[in-house]
């Protein structure tokens, strides 16, 4: 077949997949109305789907004049996707059908040794979650990781809460163990997509996930895509030059925001003030009891946030900014950024806590998943192709990672 042909092939089978995956069950004929190509082609290329087993007959509907149509739909089964969610304290492993649905999960404290035995359990938490005969086979892993991969290496920089992740080529130890293609990208990069995704935003909604934990990062999406920057690191917010002396050596390391505003800041500024330790939970209940000293400590923290919140919105502006995280999510934290935001920038933006809070990185990884897997399966070679999954239901997908 001329090259010409099978790259229009190929175009009218993305589009007919594209078409069922979006509004399936769907007839052929609707199809065809979508799409523009004939009923004739719509009828073999779904007739090849049907037979290699991804596109399945859900039943019939009524067609013209009383004459019934059978629909399609995507075969969920076919085949199997896995996210991972790599944490300084927690790796999380869901493993996706082709619509985005969770079919198993697993959550397990991180390997401390770091390195490659982080890779040996990465590794045996996908292969366990693929261990069932019920499920497709598994054809693509996303993994989020707190750092900014190095495409030419494979090398996690940026990640001082995993020992060892910055001597590794992570891709690929663990596509050598699990003999699928596998894509790292930032963590908060995919909870920003997640985000993106699971509420059905268009291109027109930029959106900002701006993340604050352990660490201070943001996730930038502008016209449906991922803004990484040349290096990768776009988004690593922590690094803005302000709230701690940007000059300082610590700063070059840790990030002269972050060192302000992350958990050790939280604690060592309450510390302080009060002369006691206690945990970021413990502070937030102490603020909610009436603590001057944790409301002030809050108070100073938020007031960071909303000064890095300004400037990207002073960059970008954007429709939304998201706020996750384990301590970002909270209320009490996003309605005092709200507040000192309000103070700061000419305008009003929106500012709402994170739907999916501590699966975020999950979801905006079995996206990247299915859309790489629907692209390599229907799409290969074409150029400028893209094929869209669109999400599960919201809390289907959270409740089945729950």
């Amino acid at each position: 077949m001329p090259a010409q042909s099978k790259i229009s092939r190929r175009m009218s089978q993305s589009a007919v997949v594209q078409a069922i995956a979006t509004y399936g069950p769907i007839s052929r004929a609707s199809v065809a109305k979508l799409t523009g190509l004939s009923k004739q082609t719509i009828s073999e290329i779904v007739g090849n789907l049907e037979a290699d087993g991804w596109v399945r007959t859900v039943g019939q509907t009524e067609g013209h004049v009383g004459r019934r149509a059978v629909v399609y739909e995507i075969a969920p089964d076919a085949a199997t996707v896995a996210s991972v969610d790599l944490g300084g304290t927690k790796v999380r492993v869901a493993r996706c059908d082709l619509t985005g649905c969770v079919l198993a999960e697993r959550t397990e404290p991180t390997e401390q040794s770091g390195g490659i035995n982080v890779v040996e359990q990465v590794s045996r938490m996908v292969r366990t979650t693929a261990a069932g005969s019920e499920y497709g086979e598994l054809k693509f892993v996303v993994v989020g990781v707190p750092g900014v991969p190095d495409a030419s290496t494979g090398a996690i920089h940026m990640a001082p809460n995993i020992s060892g992740i910055d001597q590794i080529d992570l891709a690929n130890e663990l596509n050598d163990r699990l003999g699928v293609e596998v894509l790292v990208e930032n963590d908060v990069n995919l909870a920003a997509l997640g985000e993106h995704w699971m509420d059905n935003r268009t291109d027109a909604d930029d959106l900002v996930y701006v993340s604050v934990g352990t660490g201070i990062g943001a996730g930038i999406v502008v016209e449906g895509k991922l803004m990484r920057g040349v290096s990768g690191a776009a988004g690593e917010i922590g690094f803005l030059p302000f709230g701690a002396d940007p000059f300082e050596a610590e700063s070059l390391k840790t990030g002269a925001l972050e060192r302000v505003s992350a958990t050790e800041a939280i604690v060592g500024q309450y510390y302080d003030l009060s002369g006691k330790t206690l945990s970021v939970p413990a502070i937030f209940d102490a603020a909610n009891a009436g603590d001057t000293h944790a409301e002030t400590t809050l108070d100073n923290v938020a007031m960071q946030i909303a000064r890095a919140s300004a400037s990207i919105i002073a960059i970008l502006d954007p429709s939304l900014i998201v706020m996750g995280g384990s301590i970002g999510a909270r209320e009490e934290l996003m309605h005092r950024v709200s507040r000192f935001l309000e103070q700061c920038f000419p305008r009003t933006v929106s500012l709402q806590p994170s739907k999916l809070g501590t699966h975020a990185a999950l979801a905006g990884g079995a996206s990247i998943a299915l859309s790489h897997l629907h692209m390599s399966l229907f799409a290969e070679g074409q150029k400028g192709a893209e094929i869209r999954v669109p999400p599960p239901a919201f809390e289907t997908f959270k409740a089945g990672v729950s």
